[in-house]
């Protein structure tokens, strides 16, 4: 549980100089291209470089136009360098655009530096996961046997994991939403400095999806350091560990059906609610161990989307898992009579994107369904 630590009434006030790495922050959290941004202060692109570059600083005017432009205060740009992370796990590198890969990056650095900020007046748990790497070939260690080894680490009994976001939290991972401008991103992950960093996709509001996406982005955080973010590979072993991580094969194999005649679909629809995955995972789990053959799950596909479940599939649970570690954070400043705007003054960053980064609940989610 959050604790407080120190509470600030205000933070550090801003440097007199420009940090020309925080205007390419910005820039990318805005989804804008340096001549987009020029545009509309009315500046040439290669002033917009050189100010990034640090090679010149723009005067007080022109910060004043870039902070309206990007929806910041003009002290966000005389802070310290952002955080630094590494290049996020995509699950498709070549169907995301570089101007959202930046985007999301750049949410990365910023949830990074919130986390960093929060953690200095709330006590947050240690951040804390097994290396198990895998190589390309898989040899040494597969995803399978890392996923076993994760759950003998994290100490899960036999059977479902029952809150994954909670699991992974209590080891000191940030779990956020991303901020509706990158919604068309699926689920990515990505190792901070202090915090490694799972960012779930605000409009894929699917408890059972979810739960695979976050066990996904784990096998990343856990096997994959080193790897090439968006490679087929390891994408497919992350996809592994995953099915490996939720449903274990000397657990679940026994009652998977070999095909989906007679009862088969209300066991399915069993066998999703005990273990908290979609009946998409438990086919191709189904398939990927054997029990079922390609000529039975190509048949099982095509009924899913003959009854429309590959868009939406029937399930009884409706609400989605939840993250706490920053909301509550959040919380316990407001609780001891420090609101967002009083915990971010002088940081500059924008109250809205903060209030994103800190809700339990799916921005694009709640919007929608207010209107």
């Amino acid at each position: 549980m959050a604790e407080l630590r120190r509470p600030s009434q205000t933070l550090a006030a801003a440097a007199s100089f420009f940090n020309g790495e925080r205007l390419t922050m910005a820039r990318q959290l805005a989804g804008l291209k340096k001549s987009h941004l020029a545009s509309l202060i009315e500046m040439s692109p290669a002033s917009v470089t050189a100010w990034e570059s640090g090679a010149k600083q723009p005067n007080r005017a022109t910060v004043a136009k870039l902070a309206l432009a990007l929806r910041v205060e003009p002290q966000f740009f005389g802070g310290g360098a952002p955080p630094r992370v590494n290049k996020p796990h995509f699950r498709s590198l070549r169907s995301t655009p570089q101007i959202a890969q930046d985007e999301a990056e750049a949410y990365g650095r910023f949830v990074a530096e919130v986390a960093g900020m929060l953690e200095n007046a709330v006590e947050f748990p240690e951040a804390l996961l097994p290396d198990l790497p895998v190589d390309p070939d898989a040899r040494s260690m597969t995803p399978e046997d890392a996923a076993r080894e994760a759950r003998e680490f994290f100490g899960i009994a036999p059977g479902p994991v029952q809150h994954v976001i909670r699991l992974v939290e209590r080891c000191g991972v940030v779990v956020v939403f991303s901020e509706p401008g990158v919604a068309a991103i699926d689920a990515y992950s990505l190792h901070s400095a202090t915090r490694p960093i799972i960012v779930l996709n605000p409009v894929k509001d699917d408890y059972y999806r979810q739960r695979f996406d976050v066990a996904h982005e784990l096998g990343h955080l856990i096997m994959h350091h080193d790897a090439e973010p968006g490679g087929k590979v390891a994408e497919d072993q992350a996809n592994r560990f995953a099915s490996e991580f939720l449903m274990p094969a000397e657990e679940i194999a026994p009652f998977l059906p070999a095909s989906t005649a007679g009862k088969a679909w209300a066991q399915l629809a069993e066998l999703k609610e005990y273990w908290g995955v979609s009946l998409a995972a438990l086919l191709y789990r189904a398939r990927a161990l054997g029990v079922m053959g390609d000529v039975s799950y190509r048949n099982a596909m095509i009924r899913m989307s003959q009854n429309g479940w590959r868009r939406a599939e029937p399930g009884r649970i409706s609400s989605l898992e939840m993250p706490s570690m920053l909301p509550r954070a959040k919380e316990v400043l407001g609780e001891a009579g420090i609101d967002d705007a009083a915990f971010l003054l002088g940081s500059g960053l924008p109250v809205e994107l903060y209030e994103i980064a800190a809700s339990r609940a799916p921005v694009a989610a709640r919007s929608a369904a207010a209107l």
